[in-house]
């Protein structure tokens, strides 16, 4: 199991400075990854200081030689692909090959869309996320590449550089458990984040995350490496966090991701616990 900070771009987060430091510190404490959020609104009344993930993953890149870092989860229904493309490459190669992309639709759909005049239905959503993905990997091969799809077309073109990592760069697809389609989804890719249709967040069970993991087996075809990052708040009992993790992972998840939202306490508190370490360690 490996460990990962989790982090929205609002709010005191919208700050790179900040978040550098955050991940400065979820290194030397022994975290395994930093992952940021991707929003432009999240919900607009709040009128929230909202920060780019680029821009904080940049910093945070900078300010780490280890962590893996990345957008958790980037809609990428909302971004042009030839523009994700061009972000993507150029921090995965300012970061020595670390990023990971988490994929997903994004939400709220009304304030991250709809206000913009955007569609909001998650039919057209999924359609443009497949297709996007699409385009976006066509491009980071490097090679001559053309794309006609419903929603996005390409004349053929060849972008470069290309990403360090090969393949690709890794693609982690989220999606709202028990439903099957980002599951689906998600056995094309790299990885998958699975989470709860609650409305306050909640963790997964060993015995959920087991269906989830038959559950993307099934659509499997390969054998490359899979990743399957599950969260939550740990950090008031070190016993009972380091049997939460066992069971996640002997039920097939492979990344805990610590969820470290506002809601969890001011930065003071953030900061704290991010040094206080990886659950059970």
């Amino acid at each position: 199991m490996r460990y990962a900070v989790n982090l929205p771009n609002f709010g005191p987060y919208a700050d790179p400075r900040t978040v550098a430091g955050l991940a400065a510190d979820a290194e030397a404490c022994g975290w395994d990854g930093l992952f940021v959020w991707d929003h432009v609104t999240f919900v607009a009344d709040w009128n929230l200081e909202i920060g780019d993930p680029w821009i904080i993953l940049a910093a945070v890149a900078l300010a780490t030689e280890r962590l893996r870092l990345g957008t958790m989860v980037t809609p990428v229904p909302r971004r042009r692909p030839s523009k994700l493309a061009r972000e993507t490459v150029t921090l995965d190669r300012l970061s020595g090959g670390r990023l990971v992309l988490g994929v997903g639709l994004g939400a709220p759909p009304g304030d991250e869309y709809g206000i913009f005049g955007e569609a909001t239905d998650a039919r057209t959503l999924s359609a443009k996320l497949d297709e996007g993905l699409a385009v976006l990997t066509g491009l980071w091969s490097g090679r001559p590449f053309g794309f006609n799809g419903h929603h996005y077309r390409v004349t053929k073109v060849s972008f470069h550089p290309t990403p360090l990592q090969q393949p690709r760069i890794p693609v982690w697809v989220a999606g709202t458990w028990p439903g099957r389609g980002p599951f689906r989804r998600a056995a094309r890719w790299d990885g998958v984040v699975p989470m709860k249709a609650t409305a306050e967040p909640e963790s997964l069970t060993p015995a959920e995350v087991a269906e989830v993991v038959a559950a993307v087996g099934a659509h499997r075809t390969g054998q490359e490496p899979f990743e399957v990052m599950v969260g939550g708040l740990t950090g008031q009992d070190p016993a009972a966090d380091r049997a939460t993790v066992d069971a996640l992972a002997q039920a097939g998840a492979t990344w805990w991701s610590e969820w470290l939202s506002p809601m969890r306490g001011d930065l003071a508190t953030i900061r704290a616990r991010v040094r206080q370490g990886p659950p059970g360690r």
